[in-house]
């Protein structure tokens, strides 16, 4: 018990190290690299929302060297077929008897780590069977079943300021992304850091840190972390305060539509555990649950068309629902 625990420690104290060595390419978005660390620990995907030229691709090949994971790049667009993602099947000939076969041949989503760059403009035919594949880890070809690399992530982006000639996730799909990250512009000082290191001889060589064992290791040491009673009592409250039949917060009731499924639950409770992981934690404190929220439920819940009109978003309604429900049940 005490080598596992040795083991498992070692393992945590990389995680500095790991965002160390990001941080020689990467500069500054500390808390949207930890939520995509988060996303990999809790095994799931996300999506990635931002303006152009904030170095997004660069961002999720820089993690995918430094965890020495196969990295794939597929840039959406309206004529991308689902073959295009998953493979197909392709014509062979064996040469030491003539016959004719076919053989399947993997698509660029068979990688550890795929950003699926702007999936909002490609349709919805194409878009499905990549959230299939995000959901059973596996491609479905020809009657055959071939599974896809473990770890498994999926990065989407969007781009959102241009909507014109789109395709829009349904909510039912946008569900499946375990968070939803927002990339805003980087601060002066960050940004003035950027304009140097991109613009003269700096060149970065991060170091690989952790390897696809150790984060499964990892990921499995995330199902392990404690969380107390009273702070699954805390989530479950979160989640069905986004529920107009279950609320006691006005906002939700003025600009609701419709609330959070379990799965947000399910979620909030996976992502708060790795987010303790990597802060060098074994339990989860409220803080994790209050960090988290908003990417956890921003994708989730519906706002009525009250709230447009009034421009406000899910993240304000997200916060009240955050102060008007106290870590301890009354």
């Amino acid at each position: 018990m005490e080598t596992e625990l040795k083991k498992y420690q070692q393992l945590v104290d990389k995680i500095p190290l790991l965002k160390k060595e990001i941080a020689k390419v990467i500069v500054g978005q500390d808390e949207v690299l930890d939520e995509v660390i988060i996303t990999l620990l809790a095994g799931g995907h996300c999506l990635l929302e931002g303006v152009p030229g904030l170095a997004k691709t660069l961002m999720v090949q820089t993690i995918s060297k430094v965890m020495e994971l196969s990295f794939k790049r597929i840039q959406f667009t309206p004529d991308l077929m689902p073959g295009d993602i998953l493979g197909t099947e392709v014509l062979e000939e064996d040469h030491s008897t003539g016959k004719k076969f076919f053989q399947f041949t993997q698509g660029p989503i068979f990688a550890n780590m795929v950003l699926a760059d702007e999936i909002n403009r490609t349709p919805p035919k194409t878009q499905a069977a990549l959230l299939e594949a995000m959901q059973e880890k596996m491609v479905t070809y020809g009657g055959k079943n071939y599974k896809l690399p473990d770890p498994f992530l999926i990065i989407a982006t969007q781009n959102p300021i241009e909507q014109s000639g789109t395709y829009p996730l349904p909510e039912a799909q946008l569900d499946r992304f375990l968070l939803y990250i927002k990339l805003g512009y980087p601060n002066e000082n960050e940004e003035l850091e950027v304009l140097q290191r991109t613009t003269g001889t700096y060149k970065a060589s991060p170091e690989k840190i952790l390897n696809s064992e150790e984060i499964r290791e990892l990921q499995k040491l995330t199902r392990e972390v404690h969380l107390d009673s009273a702070l699954l009592n805390y989530i479950t409250r979160l989640i069905r305060a986004t529920r107009l039949e279950n609320t006691t917060v006005p906002e939700v009731k003025n600009y609701v539509e419709w609330g959070a499924g379990t799965r947000a639950g399910q979620a909030l409770v996976l992502c708060a555990k790795a987010r303790a992981i990597v802060k060098g934690r074994y339990s989860v404190i409220p803080e994790d649950i209050e960090h988290l929220i908003f990417p956890v439920l921003r994708h989730r819940i519906s706002l009525h068309f009250r709230a447009e009109a009034e421009q406000l978003d899910a993240d304000f309604v997200i916060g009240k629902i955050l102060a008007q429900t106290p870590v301890h049940a009354k």
